[in-house]
């Protein structure tokens, strides 16, 4: 039987609209379609189109080095308090690796796009690399090993112009090394030589919103002062600012977050968004948590929803007692607790 053959196009509209798992499994259809769904474009849409479904995605660290992922659903609008169970599960990494303790001096984790970042070891803990996944699928890839001292400080961003993945490893202030980056899905993909002016430790994770990629950075001078370093994924080029704090992605703004735990019966949490960042132009805000019946005084912020909703999740856990998340509205000023 001859027939036309069903555009790309058209299959990835509809194969966006469905669940990850899904996704998962057509992705062995053939080596077209494994490579269609594995591409930014495809990545995009369906992030596009997830985003509409506001979901979280949490992970949990075990023993052995391995990760647990579990997907869910967000809560609703209306409900002031959820119990919320996970409709996906995906272990990673494989079972001849595991990833470095996140007590460790080589433990590294970063997100960009839809992609998670790590540094992984074999079993033996002779062999690894930087490892890119997709915890919607499964799929990883591992990069190029890069000998380094002491300690693996990498960061991961994306480039939405070229739409382009890159490993940035920043080297130890007093080591021999010098700073890398590597451009992920090239044919040969290597490490490369770039300058940075300012000798600096490294204070945090990194955040990357729409193509600059952020991290905290320490200076021990005479001042002994934190920076936010600016990194832009497409030209690599370094940027350093003055300022401190807990790095967040909000309204699509780079975020700086200070929370204060030092009253008896509240949080004063302090907001500065960055307008601006060629004129250095920042918005402030300031607001009061209080406890009550549920919030609990030992949370600690982790990140924003896609409806701009600051999320904060327990600071202190025990098995034996429930995990809570709380989502934080600035605007309508009110506070929701979600039992996972």
């Amino acid at each position: 039987m001859i027939s036309d053959s069903t555009p790309n196009d058209l299959i990835l509209e509809i194969l966006s609209r469905l669940p990850a798992k899904s996704v998962a499994m057509f992705r062995c259809v053939s080596k077209l379609w494994a490579y269609i769904f594995g591409g930014p474009d495809f990545t995009k849409l369906f992030l596009t189109r997830s985003s509409a479904r506001l979901r979280l995605l949490f992970a949990l660290e075990e023993e052995d080095g391995v990760w647990s992922f579990f997907s869910l659903p967000q809560r609703q609008q209306s409900s002031s308090s959820l119990v919320v169970s996970t409709e996906f599960h995906m272990k990673f990494p494989p079972e001849n690796m595991y990833i470095y303790s996140r007590r460790s001096r080589q433990f590294s984790c970063g997100y960009a796009s839809g992609l998670i970042y790590f540094y992984a070891v074999d079993q033996r803990g002779f062999q690894g690399g930087p490892v890119i996944c997709n915890p919607n699928t499964g799929w990883y890839a591992t990069l190029p090993d890069l000998l380094m001292y002491r300690k693996c400080y990498s960061f991961f961003g994306f480039d939405p112009i070229n739409k382009q993945f890159k490993v940035l490893f920043m080297a130890y202030p007093s080591g021999p090394d010098e700073h890398k980056i590597l451009t992920f899905g090239t044919r040969k993909m290597r490490w490369r030589t770039i300058e940075c002016s300012l000798t600096h430790d490294i204070a945090s994770e990194g955040i990357c919103i729409n193509g600059v990629l952020y991290y905290l950075g320490w200076v021990d001078d005479e001042m002994e002062k934190y920076l936010i370093v600016c990194f832009d994924v497409k030209f690599e080029k370094l940027k350093l600012e003055i300022l401190c704090d807990e790095l967040i992605n909000y309204k699509g703004k780079l975020g700086v977050i200070y929370y204060d735990h030092r009253t008896n019966d509240a949080i004063d949490l302090s907001l500065w968004v960055l307008e601006d960042i060629e004129k250095q132009e920042w918005s402030k805000y300031a607001y009061n948590l209080r406890y009550d019946r549920f919030f609990r005084g030992n949370a600690s912020v982790i990140g924003v929803t896609a409806t701009d909703e600051i999320v904060l999740s327990m600071g202190d856990y025990t098995y034996e007692e429930p995990f809570y998340v709380y989502y934080f509205n600035p605007e309508r000023n009110t506070i929701q607790r979600v039992e996972i």
